[in-house]
């Protein structure tokens, strides 16, 4: 997850600092936008010398607020802002989509004392970075979350830690009611994907799969219509893909939407695209990563060689990258423990690409 931090005072600015100094596990990016820092500020001799210090890393932003947001969120990276909810409301509120779509969003007080998720809780993980904040920094998490105050079963964030697709997130709100009212929620899991030794949370029946009666929840590969409130279905997917420097995104798209064509799967189903670690800011997988909000991992080629398996080696591509092969290696890494190639290496204008199928099984928070 990428994190952009934006202040508007000075004590916003060296909290923002201190924020990117204990996110040591994260990318942080850190924006300003506090009146005694624009760009006229600079070098004037009636700023404190320690206030330009505090410039060090961080980006004035020129633009209105509005438009900042609005950028951060189509490149789905999470916001914080430090100062009032009401400026995070204001910038956020014409660039929201759907909860399961939506950026993080979160507010911090100036002094650090209250960190409050605002938007995407639990799918974009806002109530988790919270959390997070909290123990670096010793903020007071402010959770609003129904589910979450009154310590209940989240469907919307068990398919978070699952990986699964919500096909209909209509469902989401009648099953959290059934839930914060104390009733009991079925779910049906295909038996492959399930075991029967693992821990049910309290408030939970699982019932036999294909469910032969009207179920809460769902979770299958099938593409088939269930009388269920919720269907959520596996990302079991995984793109591994190589290119040429600078290769667009159009080709890109195109390549990767004919190899799924082959396979037969679409984007709902990906976990993940992935690569070798010299491609981790190549603007084209970038860009495909951001627009269809999958996921971009990449590794060192010493990860990569450690993949074990059969693959389709180029000399030429381990002299320039130190392993043999980036596409199918890539893919299979993701799938750690367990996978395997189901499309294998494809080459076409300066591209690579292989798709893995990951094994899973359902779990719990409480296991």
């Amino acid at each position: 997850m990428r994190l952009s931090v934006i202040s508007f005072t000075q004590n916003g600015m060296t909290l923002a600092g201190k924020i990117a100094r204990v996110l040591e596990e994260m990318e942080v990016t850190l924006f300003t936008k506090c009146s005694q820092c624009s760009q006229e500020t600079m070098g004037r001799d009636d700023i404190p010398m320690h206030e330009h210090n505090l410039l060090l890393g961080e980006e004035f932003v020129e633009e209105p607020i509005g438009e900042w947001a609005k950028h951060q969120m189509e490149e789905k990276n999470a916001l914080l802002f430090i100062g009032a909810c009401g400026i995070a409301v204001r910038a956020i509120a014409p660039h929201i989509t759907n909860k399961l779509q939506d950026s993080p969003v979160l507010v911090m007080d100036e002094k650090g004392e209250y960190v409050i998720p605002i938007l995407s809780g639990h799918v974009g993980g806002a109530n988790e970075l919270a959390y997070l904040i909290s123990r670096k920094t010793g903020a007071v998490p402010v959770i609003t979350t129904a589910t979450d105050i009154n310590g209940k079963f989240a469907v919307d964030l068990f398919a978070k830690k699952n990986e699964l697709h919500i096909v209909n997130r209509c469902g989401i709100a009648k099953v959290s009611s059934k839930v914060l009212a104390g009733k009991r929620i079925t779910l049906s899991i295909e038996p492959e994907h399930f075991k029967a030794a693992c821990r049910i949370p309290e408030g939970i029946q699982i019932v036999s799969f294909p469910p032969k009666q009207s179920v809460d929840i769902v979770v299958t590969t099938r593409n088939q219509d269930f009388d269920g409130a919720i269907l959520l279905k596996p990302r079991e997917y995984v793109i591994g893909m190589g290119c040429r420097k600078g290769k667009e995104l159009e080709k890109i798209e195109a390549f990767i939407q004919r190899s799924m064509v082959e396979v037969g799967i679409d984007k709902t189903q990906l976990l993940a695209l992935a690569s070798i670690e010299q491609k981790k800011e190549e603007r084209g997988l970038l860009a495909w990563s951001r627009k269809h909000n999958i996921p971009f991992i990449t590794y060192t080629a010493e990860e990569l060689q450690k993949v074990k398996g059969s693959f389709h080696s180029s000399v030429f591509v381990e002299g320039k990258v130190g392993v043999d092969n980036v596409c199918e290696r890539a893919a299979l890494k993701v799938c750690e423990p367990h996978g395997e190639l189901i499309y294998e290496k494809h080459a076409e204008d300066g591209m690579t690409i292989a798709i893995a199928k990951r094994e899973w099984s359902v779990v719990f928070d409480e296991e």
